[in-house]
C-alpha cells in the first residue's frame, strides 16, 4: 500500500515531484523516491526539470527490502511502475515466467505487475490480477502510460489532462502542484454534487480541472499526441460457484500473507464477525482484533464485539473513540483530501491510529451491506416500488429544514430506481436550491448510472451502490482514514471472485429477513450470539456534542467562510439560516457538519493551491 504520482509533458518547474511527494507522504512512510525522464525514456538526476517523472511512498507490507521499492523498472529499462495495492494469489503466474525463462529478483507483487505487462499486456495481465490496487505503468517501447483502478474501487485514481500535458496521484493534492495556478479553480457542479451526496462522485473532484477514475476503468495516455482515452475494463457480473463460502476462505487466506504484523478490525456487526469466525474456523485464533468503542453511547458495539472475539477464542482490543475532535479536526479534514462528510470517518481514523501501534495490516468486513442488502434504506425504498417509472413533479419553494412532503417531492420528480440517490444524501434538493439561490439547477443527484441493470428490485437498488456508494463513499472513507496512518486494510467480502460467485446466487437466498443469513452458515457462532437479529447500529459518533462543543465556532464562521469560499455560490444568508435552523430543531446535524467540513476543506485546499505560486 502506498502513494503514487507521476507528470507527463512540458516540464512544470523546478521540485514538482519533491511537492507531489510531499502530499503522499503518509501514505507511504517506509520508503519515498522519485524518477525523471526525458520524453525517449533516458533516465534524468532526480532533480532535474523532466517531462517525464513518476513519484512513490511505500507502506512496505510484502518484501520490505530497498530493492523492491519503486518506481520500479524493467531490466533495459523501457518500462516503469508506481502501484499502489496489493495482489494476492499472484505466485503461480509468477511460475508461469519463470518456466519462460522471466527472471525475479525480489517477491513483491510489484515485480510481478512489472513482468507480467511485459509477458502479456495490460488487458491479459488484469484478467489475472485479484486484489486492491491503482497503478500507472509508463511504457517508453509504445509511447503509452497506462493508469488502472481496480474491480470494486478500494485504491483510488485521479487524473488532470491539459494541453500541454497529464498527471495523475492517489490524492487530489498530490496532482494539484501540478496545475497551473489558473486551473486550481473550485467546480461549481462538485459543490453542488458534494452538498448533495456528503461526497464528489467520480468522475469529478472538487476541482474543474482534476477527474477521479472510477472504479473497474483504466486510461491509456499517448505520450507523443497528448491523447487520453478511459475504458472499462471490469463490471459486477455473476459468476456461479459451486460453493461460494469456499471461495471466502480462499479469499481471506490470501489476505493474510504479508511480512508485517496483520489484525482484524472487528464491529459487532455481521460482516467483520463472519471474517472472524472463518479465521477462528481455518486456525487462525491468534490474530488480534481491534474495536472501536464509544462508552455511554446507544451507538457502542465493543461489547458484542467482545463477544464474539471471546467465542471464537481471538484476542480483543477495546479502541475508545476520543469524546472530543477540537484539535484532530483540521488533521482529520485534511487527511480526507477533499470536501467529504461521512460522518463516520472520524471513529475510522481514531480506530486506525490506535491500531497501527500493533499491526501494519487490517482486514475489515466492507461490502457485506451492499452484496446481500443490509442497508435499512434499501427496505424503505422497495415500499415504493408499486410506482415504477411513474413521475409526479410538484411544485416545490426551497426550504431550510426540507419537511417531509418537500423531500418526497424530490422523489416523485424521478422513477422510482433513479430516486433510491436520494435514500442516501446530504442535502435534499430542496435544501440545495435555498442554499444556492443564484444556482439555475440542482440534478436530483450525480451517481452514475449502472452499466449492468438487473432483474430482481432490490439487486437492481445495489448496482447503483456498487456503481457510486461503495467505491466512492465507503472505500475511500476506510482508504484514507487507514493510510493516514500507514494502516493497510484488506476486505475480503469484495474479492471479485467471491464478489460474482454472490451475484449469482438465487434471489431467495441472497435476500433474506433478517437480512445477511446465507452467511449464517459460514458463522453458526454469531448465530449463536443473536448477531442476525440484532439491531443495525451503523459506526456513527455523536454528532450533536460535537457540533454543539467541540466545532461550536465553526458554525459561526462557516456561513461567511462558504459564501467567500465558494464566489457567493453558497449563500452566506441562507447557510447561517440552516445553523441557526439546526440550533432550534434536531434533524439537520448531518447537513450542518457538512457545511462545517466543506468550510475547512475548501480553505485548507485553497491556501495549499496559494502556497504553490
Amino acid at each position: 500500500m502506498c502513494g503514487i504520482a507521476g507528470h507527463f509533458g512540458r516540464p512544470r518547474g523546478p521540485g514538482l515531484r519533491a511537492r507531489m511527494r510531499t502530499a503522499l507522504s503518509r501514505r507511504g512512510p517506509d520508503a519515498q523516491h522519485d524518477a525523471a525522464f526525458d520524453r525517449s525514456g533516458r533516465r534524468l538526476p532526480d532533480q532535474a526539470q523532466a517531462e517525464v517523472g513518476l513519484v512513490h511512498t511505500r507502506l512496505a507490507i510484502i518484501d520490505p527490502r530497498p530493492i523492491a521499492d519503486q518506481p520500479m523498472g524493467s531490466d533495459d529499462g523501457a518500462v516503469w511502475i508506481a502501484y499502489n495495492g496489493e495482489v494476492y494469489g499472484w505466485q503461480a503466474a509468477a511460475r508461469e515466467l519463470e518456466a519462460r525463462g522471466v527472471a525475479f529478483e525480489t517477491s513483491s507483487d510489484t515485480e510481478f505487475i512489472l513482468r507480467g505487462y511485459e509477458a502479456w499486456g495490460i488487458e491479459a495481465l488484469l484478467a489475472r490480477l485479484r486484489g486492491m490496487f491503482a497503478f500507472a505503468i509508463v511504457d517508453f517501447r509504445t509511447r503509452r502510460v497506462h493508469v488502472v483502478r481496480d474491480r470494486l474501487g478500494l485504491k483510488p485514481i485521479v487524473y488532470a489532462h491539459a494541453a500541454d500535458g497529464f498527471a495523475f496521484g492517489s490524492l487530489v493534492r498530490s496532482v494539484l502542484p501540478w496545475l497551473p495556478p489558473e486551473q486550481r479553480g473550485f467546480s461549481s457542479d462538485a459543490i453542488d454534487a458534494y452538498l448533495a451526496h456528503r461526497y464528489v462522485p467520480a468522475p469529478r473532484t472538487i476541482f474543474d480541472h482534476v477527474a477521479r477514475l472510477p472504479n473497474g476503468h483504466r486510461l491509456e495516455y499517448d505520450l507523443q499526441a497528448n491523447r487520453l482515452d478511459v475504458h472499462r475494463w471490469w463490471s459486477p457480473q455473476a459468476e456461479p460457484a459451486a460453493d461460494p463460502g469456499a471461495l471466502l476462505d480462499e479469499a481471506i487466506e490470501l489476505r493474510l500473507v504479508a511480512d508485517r504484523p496483520l489484525g482484524l478490525f472487528l464491529s459487532g456487526g455481521i460482516d467483520s464477525g463472519t471474517i472472524a469466525c472463518r479465521l477462528a474456523a481455518t486456525g487462525h485464533r491468534q490474530l488480534r482484533s481491534f474495536s472501536a468503542a464509544f462508552p455511554g453511547s446507544a451507538l457502542d458495539e465493543s461489547a458484542d464485539a467482545a463477544a464474539t472475539a471471546r467465542a471464537l477464542g481471538l484476542p480483543n482490543e477495546r479502541i475508545v473513540v476520543p469524546t472530543t475532535i477540537r484539535d484532530d479536526f483540521e488533521e482529520i479534514i485534511a487527511t480526507l483530501d477533499e470536501p467529504f462528510a461521512d460522518p463516520s470517518s472520524f471513529p475510522t481514523w481514531y480506530l486506525a491510529r490506535a491500531t497501527e501501534r500493533h499491526v501494519k495490516v487490517v482486514l475489515g468486513g466492507d461490502g457485506g451491506d451492499e452484496l446481500f442488502a443490509g442497508y435499512k434504506r434499501v427496505t424503505k425504498h422497495l415500499r415504493n416500488a408499486w410506482r415504477a417509472g411513474l413521475t409526479l413533479p410538484l411544485p416545490v419553494l426551497p426550504d431550510v429544514a426540507s419537511k417531509g412532503w418537500r423531500k418526497a417531492s424530490g422523489e416523485l420528480a424521478v422513477d422510482w430506481e433513479t430516486a433510491y440517490a436520494l435514500r442516501f444524501s446530504g442535502l435534499t434538493p430542496n435544501q440545495r436550491r435555498f442554499l444556492q439561490p443564484g444556482r439555475a439547477a440542482c440534478p436530483t443527484h450525480y451517481w452514475r448510472t449502472p452499466e449492468l441493470a438487473a432483474d430482481n428490485r432490490v439487486d437492481r437498488l445495489l448496482r447503483w451502490d456498487f456503481a457510486n456508494y461503495l467505491p466512492e463513499y465507503v472505500l475511500r472513507k476506510a482508504d484514507l482514514a487507514t493510510m493516514a496512518h500507514g494502516l493497510e486494510l484488506r476486505a475480503p467480502l469484495l474479492d471479485h471472485r467471491f464478489v460474482g460467485a454472490v451475484l449469482a446466487l438465487p434471489a431467495g437466498v441472497r435476500f433474506t429477513k433478517p437480512p445477511k443469513m446465507y452467511l449464517a452458515r459460514l458463522a453458526p457462532e454469531l448465530q449463536r450470539l443473536g448477531a442476525f437479529e440484532r439491531k443495525k447500529r451503523g459506526f456513527n459518533p455523536p454528532l450533536d456534542g460535537w457540533l454543539k462543543d467541540d466545532l461550536r465556532e465553526r458554525l459561526g464562521a462557516a456561513a461567511g467562510a462558504l459564501h467567500d469560499l465558494t464566489n457567493g455560490q453558497v449563500d452566506a444568508q441562507r447557510a447561517r439560516a440552516m445553523v441557526d435552523a439546526y440550533a432550534h430543531r434536531s434533524g439537520l446535524a448531518e447537513q450542518v457538519l457538512s457545511l462545517v467540513i466543506l468550510a475547512e476543506s475548501l480553505r485548507q485546499l485553497r491556501a495549499l493551491a496559494s502556497d504553490l505560486g
